[in-house]
């Protein structure tokens, strides 16, 4: 039996310096590799990965290292030895073969502008048929791809390996916009007419099925109504595999190994102990979990950036604005207090289909919501928030777009922490009574007392959501909604109750009816209770008490 270790090195080929070098923006390996940068050995989950499967879909958030995984694997299939040297896979590997690979990048592309896709296989496909032949009898692109991949078996005599980064980009870039263009003699959706290009590309993959060595596609978002899944033989999805969660991205284990120094160093710089530093790190960049192990990853890309710069910010999310799913969400009508902390099936969250009124498989497959339990005997999973950097990036975000507040949300967000941090409760309710006050009617109009419900709600759920980024939170799920929290500073605790157009004596007394106080009744923090009325006339506060 070959136990497969997830070996623990940092290379670096400059043995006379200490000095790390961090591959932020480099996506090849052979860079990496010959550039000294620090290089997190994941060589022995790929010899599993080539060794006991064909054909593979895996599914990431962006800038999570699938770009880097792709490299990995062609360079491994070129049979690039020597820059596997003291890796994992040099004492696993012993053929190095070189392969034809077919290496397809949708990275680089502007395909909001209609025939960009077209030309983009067009110049993958014209290239190599420049090094295999054409076929003169075949003029479709796909099976002109088709005869390229038997023709370089034939030659080369070596199966052919196909990679492809980013497969939906062409799809997410059109997602939900409206852009249109002529397409086959008629008027079509952009997001339409990429579904159809790429499903007759890829479908030539069953039909060359013998002349493939190995198959990997990875991207965002699994869309089920292209043919990647359905036009070939079905691609294993190891998207949750419990073998390959740590495929990308850094864990723990990896974290505290390879970055030791640089987090001793944050420590110092930031004026804390290390593990003050781990717990904060851990806090802002830690808990994505993509299977049942539940293996906590971090996300590699703020870890790299913060190590860097020697600070803790909000780097992969200000890396990349997630527009396409606020307009998902807008679109659906959907509010994220109705998708966040609750259990799900995998058919539920796993595929997204364009025809299904429902963002929350792009939600969670974009790194926007993670697992955070799994209840195995219904096989069911929650899913909420990863860590304070999407939570504070994302509902801020989502605030913004929302209630259009004049005032800037995250200003406030401070304000309202220091004020409770203070035990400052009259401050608090100044800044929560002018930050309603100042949301435009036109936004907070509602038609309707289930409407105006909605907006209560979720309009609670976002304010205290950015306000838990700074504190300890904590939401009570009831039928009637989940605005109720407890918020816990290091000097105090606080539980709120909101009314929408009731009485605060009213809010109190269901505190008291709910035990919401009972569990800190040891605690030596100063505890308030506190009743909060929001008018639907008004759109602010009418009543504030505290007991």
């Amino acid at each position: 039996m070959i136990v497969f270790l997830h070996k623990i090195s940092y290379v670096c080929r400059d043995n006379s310096r200490t000095i790390m070098k961090y591959p932020i923006g480099i996506q090849d390996f052979e860079s990496i590799i010959n550039g000294g940068y620090t290089y997190v050995d994941k060589t022995a989950l790929i010899y599993r990965l080539v060794t006991e499967g064909k054909i593979y879909f895996l599914s990431r958030p962006r800038r999570f290292g699938k770009s880097l995984l792709v490299s990995t694997l062609e360079a491994y299939f070129k049979g690039k030895k020597d820059l596997f040297n003291g890796l994992a896979i040099d004492s696993f590997e012993k053929e190095w073969a070189e392969y034809p690979v077919f290496h397809i990048d949708f990275n680089g592309g502007n395909f909001t502008k209609p025939d960009v896709l077209q030309s983009v296989i067009e110049g993958y496909v014209s290239s190599w048929e420049a090094l295999y032949g054409k076929d003169p009898f075949n003029q479709d692109v796909g099976s002109r791809f088709a005869y390229v991949l038997r023709a370089a078996h034939k030659q080369t005599n070596h199966k052919a390996v196909v990679l492809i980064d980013e497969y939906d980009k062409p799809i997410l870039d059109v997602l939900d916009t409206g852009l249109s263009s002529e397409y086959s003699g008629k008027q079509m959706l952009l997001e339409d007419q990429h579904r159809e290009i790429l499903k007759g590309f890829y479908s030539v993959f069953k039909a060359t099925d013998a002349d493939l060595q190995f198959v990997l596609l990875t991207g965002v978002t699994k869309f089920s109504q292209v043919s990647v899944f359905s036009g070939f033989n079905q691609p294993e999805d190891i998207s949750m595999s419990r073998d390959y969660e740590a495929l990308c991205g850094i864990t723990e284990e990896e974290l505290y190994s390879y970055f030791a120094e640089p987090i001793a160093e944050l420590a110092k710089v930031n004026d804390c102990t290390i593990d003050e530093m781990k717990q904060l790190l851990k806090k802002q960049y830690d808990g994505y979990h993509f299977g049942r192990r539940m293996t906590d990853i971090y996300n590699p890309f703020s870890i790299l950036n913060a190590c860097k710069s020697r600070n803790i910010d909000d780097y992969w999310f200000r890396s990349g604005t997630p527009t396409y799913l606020v307009r998902l969400l807008n679109h659906s009508q959907e509010n994220m207090n109705e998708l966040t902390n609750r259990y799900y099936t995998t058919q539920q969250f796993i595929d997204y289909k364009a025809d299904v009124e429902m963002p929350l498989p792009m939600i969670y497959q974009s790194g926007y919501l993670t697992i955070k339990d799994c209840n195995v005997r219904r096989n069911t999973y929650l899913l909420d928030f990863p860590n304070d950097e999407v939570k504070n990036g994302f509902i801020s975000i989502l605030a913004n777009d929302y209630l259009k507040p004049r005032k800037d949300v995250n200003n406030w967000t401070q304000d309202v922490v220091d004020a409770l941090e203070a035990g400052d409760l009259e401050q608090f309710r100044k800044l929560l009574t002018s930050f309603l006050a100042d949301i435009p009617y036109t936004m907070r109009r509602k038609e309707t007392e289930r409407e105006r419900e909605r907006y209560f709600h979720y309009t609670f759920y976002l304010l205290m959501r950015m306000v838990s980024c700074y504190t300890v939170y904590t939401e009570k799920q009831q039928s009637e909604g989940r605005v109720d929290c407890i918020v816990e500073t290091p000097d105090y605790i606080y539980i709120f109750e909101f009314k929408l157009d009731g009485t605060a004596d009213e809010a109190l007394q269901q505190i008291e009816e709910k035990g919401y106080a009972r569990p800190y009744e040891t605690d030596k923090r100063k505890l308030f209770k506190v009743g909060t009325v929001f008018s639907s006339e008004t759109g602010t506060i009418s009543e504030f008490k505290v007991k």
